[in-house]
C-alpha cells in the first residue's frame, strides 16, 4: 500500500507521512488548527484519508479538544482532553457508541469524582471506550493505604479512577510511511501525586486507511521509586444499532459468575439481550475466557439478525478478565452494554486485592496492552468471526458459578 500525496483545497492542511505534534506540555505547544490528509493506494483502489483537530464550544464541553480520524471507511472521534478516550466510531450506518443521558463531551474541570458518594465519574460518561484506572478502578468505597508518615490510613476510592478525566500532556498524530500508512493518534497521560502514584499512560489508537479495524495499543509505566499497584479496565460501551432485542454476545467462556445476587437471577441468559426496559436494574457478569495457542482470545457482539457485529481480540496474559455490563434500561436512561477486558473485575480495589487481582509495577517497569477491534458488516463476515471464536472454544466446557464470588479467607 503506497501513499500518493494530492493537492488540497485546505490552505491549512498538511500532507503525507510524518509526526505532527498537536500538544506538548514539555514544549509548551498547542495547535489550535490542524489537518493532515492524503490518498492511500489499496488493493481496492485509492482511498482518501484525513485527520483533523477541532475545539468544542458551549456548556460543559467548552474548550474540549477533539481529534477526528477519517480512514476512508470509518470515522473515529477521540478526546485528548479526557485521557484520549474514544467518543465513537462510525462505519456507514453502523456505530460503536451509545446514547448516554450525558449529551455533551464534558470537560474534566466540571467533574467532581467524589460527588454522589463517589459516583461523580458518571457525570461525564458517554464515550464508546474509556479507560478505567490507573491507581485504582472499579466501585467506590474505602480502602487502606500507608500514608506519608508510614502509618496505616484509609482513603475513599471513587468510581473507576481518575485517568479518564485527565487531559493528555503530549498528543501526536503519526502517519506511518508505506507500505502500512497506518494512522496513529498517540498521547501521554500522567496520573501522579506527591506522596502518591507516579503512573504514566502512553495511549494510542491506530487504523489503516480503507479498513474496518482499529487497534488500541497502550503501555503503563511506574515512574516512582517503589512498587506501585495499578488497575486498568477497558470500558467499551455499545448501544443501538448493535444492541437491540435478541442481540447476543459470543465468547469462548471458560468461567462465568455473577457479580451480585441480582445478576445471579439472570445468569442463564447472560449472553442475550432484551430491548429497552423501563426500570431495568443493571446486571454484571464476571468471565474468564479460553485463548488460542498464542494466548489470544476473541469476543463478538452481534445484532439480532447476525448481519452486524463488533469483535475484540486481545491477550489473556495482558487482560485476563472480562466484565459484561448489561444495562438494558429505557433509552432515556441509557440503553447500553459494556464489554470490559481488564486486569481485574470492577469490585472495589480492597476486594480485588483479596482475590489477587491487583498487579504491581516495579520501579521503572512498564506493561503493555493491545486490543484489536473489528467491525463486521454482512452475515458472512459475522459468521466468520463467530467461527473463529468457536474454534478457540474447541468444545471445552464452561464452569458456571450461580452465586457471586466470596473473597478467600486470609489468616
Amino acid at each position: 500500500m503506497a501513499v500518493m500525496i494530492m493537492a488540497t483545497r485546505f490552505v491549512s492542511a498538511e500532507s503525507g507521512p510524518g509526526t505532527y505534534v498537536l500538544a506538548s506540555v514539555n514544549d509548551n505547544v498547542h495547535r489550535d488548527e490542524f489537518k493532515v490528509e492524503g490518498v492511500a493506494q489499496t488493493a481496492a483502489g485509492a482511498v482518501s484519508w484525513s485527520v483533523k483537530r477541532l475545539t468544542l464550544h458551549g456548556g460543559k464541553q467548552e474548550g474540549v479538544d477533539l481529534i477526528v480520524i477519517d480512514n476512508g471507511a470509518m470515522q473515529i472521534r477521540l478526546i485528548p482532553t479526557r485521557g484520549l478516550n474514544v467518543l465513537d466510531v462510525k462505519l456507514g450506518e453502523m456505530r460503536l457508541g451509545w446514547d448516554s443521558p450525558v449529551k455533551e463531551v464534558v470537560h474534566p474541570q466540571h467533574i467532581r469524582l467524589d460527588s454522589r458518594g463517589g459516583l461523580g465519574w458518571l457525570e461525564g460518561f458517554n464515550e464508546w471506550m474509556v479507560r478505567c484506572g490507573l491507581e485504582y478502578a472499579g466501585h467506590p468505597g474505602k480502602d487502606e493505604f500507608i500514608n506519608n508518615t508510614g502509618d496505616p490510613s484509609t482513603m475513599d476510592l471513587t468510581l473507576h479512577g481518575k485517568i479518564g478525566n485527565i487531559p493528555a500532556s503530549e498528543v501526536q498524530v503519526i502517519i506511518d510511511p508505506p507500505p502500512s500508512n497506518r494512522i496513529r493518534v498517540r498521547g501521554i497521560v500522567h496520573e501522579r501525586a506527591f506522596y502518591g502514584p507516579k503512573l504514566e499512560l502512553t495511549a494510542e489508537l491506530s487504523t489503516v486507511p480503507g479498513t474496518n479495524t482499529i487497534r488500541v495499543e497502550d503501555s503503563i509505566k511506574n515512574n516512582g521509586a517503589y512498587d506501585q499497584e495499578f488497575q486498568i479496565i477497558y470500558h467499551t460501551n455499545f448501544g443501538a444499532p448493535l444492541l437491540q432485542k435478541d442481540a447476543k454476545l459470543i465468547a469462548p467462556v471458560k468461567h462465568l459468575a455473577p457479580m451480585n445476587a441480582h445478576a445471579a437471577e439472570g445468569i442463564d441468559a447472560f449472553a442475550t439481550y432484551a430491548g429497552p426496559t423501563k426500570g431495568f436494574v443493571e446486571q454484571v457478569y464476571l468471565l474468564e475466557t479460553y485463548a488460542d495457542a498464542n494466548k489470544r482470545t476473541e469476543i463478538l457482539l452481534e445484532n439480532a439478525a447476525a448481519d452486524r457485529g463488533v469483535s475484540m481480540s486481545y491477550s489473556t496474559e495482558q487482560l485476563p478478565y472480562l466484565t459484561i455490563w448489561k444495562n438494558t434500561a429505557a433509552v432515556e436512561d441509557g440503553y447500553v452494554t459494556g464489554l470490559e477486558p481488564g486486569t481485574g473485575y470492577p469490585f472495589n480495589r480492597r476486594i480485588e486485592r483479596q482475590f489477587g487481582r491487583v498487579p504491581k509495577l516495579a520501579p521503572g517497569q512498564s506493561r503493555s496492552f493491545v486490543i484489536d477491534v473489528g467491525l463486521h458488516v454482512g452475515k458472512e463476515s459475522v459468521a466468520a468471526e463467530a467461527a473463529v471464536i468457536e474454534k478457540i472454544s474447541g468444545g471445552k466446557a464452561t464452569q458456571v458459578d450461580k452465586q457471586p464470588p466470596t473473597p478467600p479467607v486470609t489468616k
